[in-house]
C-alpha cells in the first residue's frame, strides 16, 4: 500500500474543497486533494446551474403562454421535452467541463482519487490503495439528498432526488414533489410550467425559506394559486403499483409516474470515520466548529461547505473553503476572518430572497427593530411588466436606524437582495439608503417606499407622502 505524507490534506473537490486547496497553496506545496466521486462541484453538476437551465426553459414557456395579456399572440405553445432536457444536459456538461478543466491543471501529485476515512487524528485511508498522513486536514465532503428509507422501499426506482432530474432524456408526464423548501419549489414550479402534472406535498404549514409570518402567509397564497399544493400532509405514505407510485395522505390518494424527494440534504460525514478521532461532535455527528476560522475545536482539522450543515449555498461554501484552507495552510497561526452579510435567493416566480438577519433570527436574538413593508401589487414598474405580485419587508434597528435585514417574495428579488445585503454589510442606515439615487420607473422604488415607512416607524423621519411627486407615477 502506498503511503503519502503531506502538510495539508483536503477531503473533497467541490466548491469548498477547491477554494480550500487554492488558499492552502499560498502557504505550502505539500498538499493533496482527495475526491471519491467525479470531479466537479454540486452546483455545476446537479445543483444551481442545471436547475436554472430548467427554470429558464419554464420561464420561456410561461412568457409565451401569457403574452396575450400584452396584446401579443404567438399561437399555441408546444413544449418539446427532449429538446428541453437536451439543452439542460449540454449546458450542464459545459459548466462541469470548466470545473474539471481547472482541476486538471493542478499538479498530478496534488490529486488523489478514492474515498477517504479517518484512521486516527492525522491518518486517512484512501480506498484500498493509499494511506495519507497529514499534519492538517480540511473536511469539505459536501452533502447529499436526505431521503427517508421507507420512501425508497415503497417507491423503488420510481423515486428520484434532484440529482436524477438532470439525467432525464425527456420530460415525464407526472411527478409528486415531496418537500416544500427551495429545491422543491423551484423544480415543482418549473416542471409545472413545462406541462408536467405536478403536486407538491409539505409536512408542515411552511413553504419556502421565508421566516416572517406575514410573508409566509403570502408565499402560501401565491404558490397555491398556481400549483397544486398540499401542506401539512398528514400520514403521507407511498405505494408502488406497476409503473406508478400512489401518494396517500389523509386528504386522499394521487397517482404519479415519479416521486421526487426534495426534503432537504444531509452532510457527507457518516462514512468518514470521525469516531476514530478525538474531534468534538454534536448529537448528529457534525463537528463543533468556529465559523470565523473553520477550525474544529482546538484541533488541526478544519471544515467547510455543506459538510458543516450550516448554510448550503455556493458563495458560503467558497468563503468557508477560503477561510479553512488559509488557516490549515498557516496552522498553528489560526486567524479569524469576517463573514459576509447573509444572502439567499430562490429562483421561483415570484423570486424569494433573504438578506442580512432574518425576521426569526432578530426575534430570537431579542433585537429592537421596526419593520417597513411594501406590496408590489400596485408598484409601477412591476405592474408594467405584469410582475406585480409579492411584498418586501425590511428590518431596521431602533436608535441607530441601521438596516439589519430583509425578506421578500416578489419581482427582481435576486437584484434587490444584493443591494440590501451590500448595504447591511456596510452598516448603512435607513437615511443613508434614502439619500442614494433611485431612478424612475424601476422596481427599486418599492424599496424606497419600504425605507420611508420603516424610517417613520423608527420616529426618524416624516410620514411617507402617498403618491409623492418625486417618486413619479406608480412608484
Amino acid at each position: 500500500m502506498k503511503q503519502l505524507q503531506v502538510d495539508v490534506a483536503v477531503i473533497g473537490a467541490g466548491t469548498a474543497g477547491m477554494t480550500a486547496y487554492r488558499s492552502a497553496l499560498a502557504h505550502t506545496r505539500s498538499i493533496v486533494v482527495i475526491e471519491g466521486g467525479p470531479f466537479g462541484t454540486t452546483c455545476a453538476r446537479v445543483g444551481c446551474m442545471p436547475s436554472k437551465l430548467l427554470i429558464a426553459a419554464a420561464e420561456a414557456a410561461h412568457t409565451a403562454e401569457h403574452a396575450g395579456a400584452f396584446g401579443v399572440h404567438a399561437g399555441p405553445v408546444r413544449i418539446d421535452g427532449e429538446a428541453v432536457m437536451r439543452r439542460v444536459r449540454n449546458e450542464r456538461d459545459r459548466f462541469v467541463g470548466f470545473v474539471t478543466e481547472a482541476v486538471g491543471q493542478w499538479p498530478a501529485e496534488h490529486r488523489l482519487h478514492g474515498f477517504a476515512r479517518f484512521v486516527d487524528d492525522h491518518t486517512l485511508q484512501v480506498g484500498e490503495h493509499t494511506r495519507v498522513i497529514a499534519d492538517r486536514i480540511v473536511i469539505a465532503t459536501g452533502s447529499h439528498p436526505s431521503v427517508p428509507a421507507n420512501w425508497r422501499e415503497a417507491a423503488g426506482d420510481r423515486l428520484l432526488v434532484n440529482d436524477d432530474v438532470f439525467a432525464w432524456q425527456t420530460l415525464p408526464r407526472s411527478v409528486a414533489v415531496l418537500g416544500a423548501g427551495v429545491i422543491a419549489l423551484e423544480l415543482a414550479q418549473a416542471l409545472h410550467r413545462l406541462g408536467v402534472r405536478v403536486r407538491l406535498y409539505g409536512r408542515s404549514a411552511r413553504i419556502g425559506p421565508l421566516t416572517d409570518p406575514a410573508l409566509q402567509a403570502l408565499t402560501r397564497e401565491l404558490f397555491a394559486a398556481e400549483l397544486p399544493v398540499q401542506l401539512e400532509a398528514k400520514n403521507l405514505a407511498l405505494r408502488r403499483e406497476g409503473d406508478e407510485v400512489v401518494v396517500h395522505t389523509e386528504a386522499g390518494e394521487q397517482r404519479f409516474d415519479w416521486v421526487l424527494a426534495a426534503a432537504g440534504r444531509a452532510p457527507n460525514l457518516h462514512q468518514l470515520g470521525l469516531e476514530h478521532t478525538r474531534l468534538p461532535l454534536d448529537a448528529q455527528g457534525v463537528p463543533h466548529f468556529d465559523r470565523r476560522t473553520g477550525q474544529i475545536g482546538n484541533s488541526h482539522v478544519f471544515i467547510a461547505g455543506d459538510a458543516n450543515s450550516e448554510v448550503e449555498l455556493l458563495h458560503e461554501a467558497a468563503d468557508e473553503g477560503r477561510i479553512a484552507g488559509d488557516n490549515a495552510g498557516r496552522w498553528p497561526d489560526v486567524r479569524e476572518r469576517p463573514r459576509r452579510a447573509p444572502l439567499a435567493v430562490a429562483f421561483t416566480d415570484p423570486q424569494i430572497m433573504l438578506a442580512g438577519s432574518s425576521h426569526r433570527a432578530l426575534c430570537h436574538d431579542g433585537a429592537s427593530f421596526e419593520t417597513g413593508e411594501v406590496s408590489f401589487d400596485d408598484q409601477g414598474r412591476s405592474r408594467v411588466m405584469l410582475k406585480n405580485r409579492g411584498a418586501l419587508r425590511i428590518y431596521a434597528e431602533h436608535g441607530s436606524g441601521r438596516l439589519l435585514g430583509a425578506e421578500m417574495i416578489g419581482p427582481a428579488a435576486e437584484h434587490l437582495g444584493h443591494l440590501l445585503s451590500w448595504s447591511i454589510q456596510r452598516g448603512d442606515t435607513v437615511q443613508q439608503m434614502l439619500d442614494s439615487p433611485f431612478y424612475h420607473p424601476v422596481i427599486e422604488e418599492g424599496l424606497r417606499t419600504a425605507l420611508r415607512i420603516v424610517q417613520r416607524a423608527l420616529r426618524m423621519g416624516p410620514p411617507p407622502v402617498e403618491r409623492c411627486l418625486d417618486c413619479g407615477p406608480g412608484a
